[in-house]
């Protein structure tokens, strides 16, 4: 083969190899642009939306309302009380109280933005509350919960239904390290019994003895009439508190020693007869909450004794032929701030309003 055939052919095959590539180039680009165009658009999230520090384009708010739902919100923000504006998750805490004082001191807000102006708001944070108060069922209000999960929330162990419609009365049982005391009420929130025993001193040193525990114990139980629950206060003290050992200690002493003595016919029936209440849930049912601390219930329980004497349908009811001397009781009792009697005839009360009254249909 002559050197000018060879070069012909050499020739041709790099043609062959540049269309190649060529065409292979094409093929490849057209396929990039075709994933490229049927891919969705990467969302980039609104940053200034995100972040509640971020300065919003002024009148923002007003374009995400109509004129009338501005009104509806100025109308809120411009007349609701503290206490009123605080019917709004949104709005509980200082938010309400921020609101009330901004209104005193530079007049009604005229528009949207100028909430912003109060301390604890931001445009995120403004956004949610304005649709809090036009639709409070879903942005201002708790979801209630199925009643099952709620009465797990404060009730231990779970209890049917059937057994809580036919509670005909209650024993409720609040100890500390020094006393003991129980309330008795019907149904119908009638004062049975009320006492309390201070003649203890089982917390001493680390000596926790359980032939002491049992004397005491069963000498107070033997006072207590017949109920169809008895009724325990589950305090929240936290285990990582070393110093606080001993007295969580003596409270699960307690509570194993009064569900072993009260749960007399478990062994045959299987069902239980002592409950344990959650001492926060009475405390937020009665409003005694002030952050995570409960405060005393002595003014409240005072109340009551005074509505029973006034009052012709008082909330709870102290039979006139006890009623001096449950009043002499307390009294007697004021000065030294014996939270466990207080605490005894709350608990009781709570146990029928939220527990009994809310699961009848």
């Amino acid at each position: 083969m002559s050197g000018r055939t060879l070069f012909m052919a050499g020739e041709r095959w790099r043609c062959f190899l540049a269309s190649s590539r060529s065409s292979l180039f094409r093929v490849l680009h057209n396929s990039c642009c075709r994933k490229k165009s049927t891919t969705p658009k990467k969302i980039t999230p609104n940053v200034t939306f995100c972040d509640e520090n971020a300065k919003e384009p002024e009148n923002a708010l007003d374009k995400l309302f109509s004129s009338e739902q501005q009104a509806s919100i100025l109308h809120v923000l411009n007349t609701a009380s503290t206490k009123e504006l605080e019917a709004f998750r949104l709005l509980r805490g200082r938010r309400s109280i921020n609101i009330v004082k901004h209104r005193e001191n530079f007049g009604p807000f005229q528009n949207l933005e100028s909430l912003m102006n109060v301390p604890l708001f931001k445009y995120k944070s403004t956004v949610q509350v304005c649709n809090s108060i036009l639709c409070p069922k879903t942005g201002g209000e708790k979801r209630k919960l199925p009643e099952k999960r709620f009465l797990r929330k404060f009730l231990k162990p779970d209890i049917e239904r059937e057994r809580l419609k036919a509670v005909n009365s209650i024993i409720s049982i609040v100890f500390g390290t020094r006393r003991i005391a129980w309330a008795h009420l019907d149904r119908k929130l009638t004062v049975l019994d009320w006492q309390q025993s201070d003649r203890w001193s089982l917390v001493k040193g680390t000596s926790y003895s359980s032939s002491v525990y049992l004397e005491e114990i069963s000498s107070i139980i033997s006072k207590m009439p017949k109920a169809d629950f008895y009724v325990l206060e589950k305090t929240g003290l936290s285990i990582q508190n070393s110093s606080l050992f001993p007295v969580l200690l003596h409270f699960h002493i307690m509570e194993a020693m009064l569900y072993a003595l009260l749960n007399k016919t478990f062994a045959q029936e299987g069902q239980h007869q002592v409950l344990s209440m959650n001492r926060n849930a009475v405390g937020k049912h009665f409003e005694l909450m002030i952050g995570d601390s409960r405060t005393s219930g002595k003014e409240l329980v005072k109340q009551f004794l005074f509505d029973s004497v006034l009052k012709a349908n008082p909330r709870v009811f102290f039979p006139s032929d006890k009623i001096v001397r449950y009043r002499q009781m307390f009294l007697s009792t004021e000065l030294q701030r014996i939270e466990e009697l207080y605490d005894s005839l709350l608990q009781a009360v709570a146990f029928y309003e939220l527990a009994v009254f809310d699961s009848e249909p």
